[in-house]
């Protein structure tokens, strides 16, 4: 499904080529896709697709509309992650090292290219089922950094040899990706969504590593036997690889 151009001033906004359910809003550059998906979430609703016009950045957000309650809904974080990460493995160069760091950050080759990011209404009970879910990527394309070795653990796409680095062809994969990964935990169950998810985690040495059905990870070390846990409510409150100055990715 090709969506309509959106016109503002004289200039013709990028146009993606989705696939239903999705639908399409795009905004300028100095728009925040994450911050407007939420504020058109319960008008527009689910497949309300949100994306922002950047050259140097894929910036975009889905709108969700879940069927159970908060506290398990937001395992929806993890499918939306995995769809991301999907989409640079279907662009990247032969053999290129795609992970996560959990439970927000992509890094391609060990550098932080972007991440995800997960919102709800505010008040919403944990028993509750929320009116939406808002599931916000971003990815850096081309990197601004001028000099060699200024910020080491960061990259870009045009950096790591990836042939389609363009925005809208990382956010039209990531598309498709979500499907596959939404029907995956339709059809196959939780379980299936989180071993895909696990199977793209940087790895931790001496350590196993579980989803919980709340969303945390648990975390057993085999050389002391002990258990850890590391809770997603308060991971998704402060995003890892999100620079509120840089308003991208750190």
């Amino acid at each position: 499904m090709r969506s309509n151009p959106r016109l503002s001033g004289n200039s013709v906004l990028p146009v993606l080529d989705l696939p239903p359910p999705f639908r399409l809003l795009t905004l300028r550059e100095v728009g925040d896709a994450f911050v407007h998906a939420q504020q058109v979430a319960a008008k527009e609703g689910a497949g309300t697709l949100v994306y922002v016009g950047r050259f140097d950045l894929a910036e975009f957000a889905v709108v969700l509309e879940p069927d159970e309650p908060l506290r398990t809904a937001r395992r929806a974080f993890y499918a939306g992650m995995n769809a991301l990460a999907d989409a640079l493995i279907v662009h990247a160069p032969p053999e290129k090292p795609i992970a996560i760091d959990w439970p927000d950050t992509l890094r391609v080759d060990g550098g932080l290219v972007g991440g995800g990011r997960l919102a709800w209404p505010e008040g919403t009970d944990e028993d509750a089922v929320p009116d939406w879910l808002v599931f916000g990527g971003m990815i850096r394309t081309i990197s601004m950094s001028h000099e060699a070795g200024l910020h080491p653990l960061e990259t870009a796409l045009d950096q790591e040899g990836f042939e389609e680095h363009g925005a809208s062809a990382l956010v039209e994969s990531f598309a498709r990706h979500l499907m596959v990964a939404i029907d995956t935990w339709e059809q196959d169950g939780y379980a299936a969504l989180m071993k895909e998810y696990l199977k793209q985690l940087s790895p931790e040495k001496g350590a196993r590593r579980d989803i919980d059905q709340n969303g945390d990870l648990v975390v057993r070390w085999v050389a002391s036997g002990e258990t850890e846990r590391r809770p997603l409510v308060p991971a998704l409150e402060t995003p890892s690889w999100y620079d509120a100055k840089r308003g991208g990715p750190r």
